[in-house]
């Protein structure tokens, strides 16, 4: 007996909603937008394993509480309280799924990577992903825990 197609778009429909299971995160500031979700691919468990040498899918949706010419994102890795810049290939948040100018009231889809690269230590750690607005406000602000590994 053959399964239906029906029946395979279901099996795969669940497959693909179990890879994108949004992160359990913790909002570290959000000031002019609300964070609705977060997802970083692949990480079906946290603490997120970050593999060297591997790029990481970033999506987070939000709502804009302002109104904003542009944004610019900020990442960074904490360790002990202290928060150590994380270079990411594209920190403006206009070249990164979001139409700008943000208008207010508006969802947004904010895509991006996040490069593991071979020399970073193997440690725990927690990231944090800032998008500020045109006045340096937070836009959103999430952490999530992590480990990098070989």
């Amino acid at each position: 007996m053959e399964p239906s197609p029906l029946a395979l778009l279901l099996v795969l429909g669940a497959a693909a909603t179990a890879l994108a299971e949004p992160l359990r995160f913790v909002d570290c500031g959000s000031v002019d937008g609300s964070i609705q979700e977060v997802n970083v691919n692949p990480c079906p468990t946290q603490p997120c394993l970050l593999h060297k040498g591997t790029s990481y899918s970033i999506n987070v949706t939000f709502a804009s509480k302002i109104e904003s010419q542009g944004s610019k994102a900020r990442v960074y890795g904490e360790m002990l309280h202290v928060d150590v810049p994380f270079p990411i290939p594209e920190p403006d948040g206009c070249k990164s799924g979001i139409q700008c100018p943000i208008q207010k009231g508006h969802s947004y889809s904010y895509l991006n990577k996040l490069p593991v690269k071979s020399e970073y230590p193997s440690i725990k750690l927690i990231v944090k992903w800032e998008l500020v607005d045109d006045q340096d406000q937070m836009l959103f602000c999430w952490k999530i825990p992590v480990q990098i590994t070989s």
